[in-house]
């Protein structure tokens, strides 16, 4: 996108959004963000970015933002997103993923939207066989948060056949490391992502490190997955508005090369130079054993190619953001108030 632009990115305080915020910052483009703060800090909304708090289920709020308009796009990652919680409240994924996103998607319509970008997921395609997951393996969902995700991916479908709303459909696979210049990075409360678990684990942050079992048909019998550094993901995005402005598309974003558990635990043994302290703990429910992406179409059609292919290098970029920020954003907001008090001790002895 060489124009200027301007977007709405809904879920923009949170992990993903909060890069591809920063990603359309750089390039120039103005953003509002919408998020609930459910799972999104304030304190990683860039400085001159307008933030409307809110939430979906406000659907007089979401039509008054929508009617603030023009808008270039629309980018929408607030959705709920633990694999494990949705198998115990189905329903509630339900009605927060899929539910929410179609009144966005009505009300984008409505108020003239023509481009939409989706924060979608490889959990859609649950236990395959394929060596590379492509966009057209089978969708068969192991979870109730991998079916809302395909639900909004179908309604889009119509949304484009009948609308002319043009979307983007990013399946992501493992989003992992920070903002390479130390801006902003992942602080999830309670953390489930594996990469800062085991390298709090390697602080002595937390205890054992649990690994969800070593019985699936993988080399050395633990998950292997995709990682996809947060930041390479944030351009794919970009790269996917660039090409929606004539039809809609379907792209898996990965790095096309897969890491298992034990794998990672060594690799952040590598970058951080200390033992992973870790216990064998059962299988969760919905795990597949392998999901590892094939982005050839994504690369044919856009630009995009992956910067931080390595593991080593996208832990080296976690490991430096949790020991800048030892309580994520909280040191962040601890910092600020120090600095603060100082000020007005300063100010107070000039005065």
């Amino acid at each position: 996108m060489t124009t200027r632009s301007r977007f709405l990115v809904t879920g923009g305080a949170g992990y993903v959004g909060s890069h591809v915020v920063a990603a359309l910052c750089d390039a120039g483009h103005d953003v509002v963000i919408f998020d609930n703060l459910r799972t999104g800090h304030r304190e990683s909304v860039p400085d001159g970015v307008r933030f409307v708090p809110g939430d979906l289920a406000d659907r007089p709020l979401v039509d008054r933002v929508l009617a603030d308009g023009p808008w270039d796009g629309v980018l929408h990652f607030a959705a709920l997103s633990l694999v494990g919680e949705s198998m115990q409240q189905p329903f509630l994924y339900m009605e927060a993923n899929a539910g929410l996103g179609f009144s966005l998607i009505d009300a984008c319509v409505r108020h003239g939207v023509k481009r939409f970008v989706f924060s979608s997921t490889a959990a859609l395609f649950g236990q395959t066989e394929d060596a590379l997951i492509t966009e057209r393996t089978p969708i068969i969902p192991g979870s109730p948060y991998g079916e809302s995700k395909h639900m909004v991916e179908r309604a889009l479908v119509w949304a484009d056949r009948i609308h002319g709303l043009r979307s983007a459909c990013l399946r992501y696979f493992n989003a992992a490391g920070a903002d390479p210049t130390g801006r902003i990075g992942e602080d999830h409360r309670p953390e489930t992502h594996l990469i800062p678990l085991v390298i709090d684990a390697a602080l002595g942050r937390r205890g054992e490190l649990q690994l969800f079992g070593d019985d699936y048909p993988t080399p050395d019998g633990t998950c292997i997955r995709d990682y996809i550094h947060v930041t390479d993901l944030a351009q794919a995005h970009l790269a996917a508005l660039d090409v929606i402005h004539d039809r809609s598309v379907v792209y898996n974003v990965g790095n096309g090369v897969g890491h298992s558990n034990m794998e990672v635990i060594r690799s952040v043994e590598r970058v951080t130079g200390r033992t992973v302290p870790w216990r064998l703990a059962p299988r969760r429910p919905g795990d597949p054993a392998r999901l590892v992406a094939g982005a050839e179409r994504l690369r044919a059609e856009t630009s995009w190619t992956p910067r931080f292919a390595r593991l080593d290098d996208i832990v080296e970029t976690a490991y430096r953001w949790r020991l800048a920020h030892p309580d994520g954003y909280r040191s962040l907001v601890a910092a600020e108030s120090l600095l603060e008090q100082i000020l007005s001790r300063r100010n107070r002895l000039i005065t």
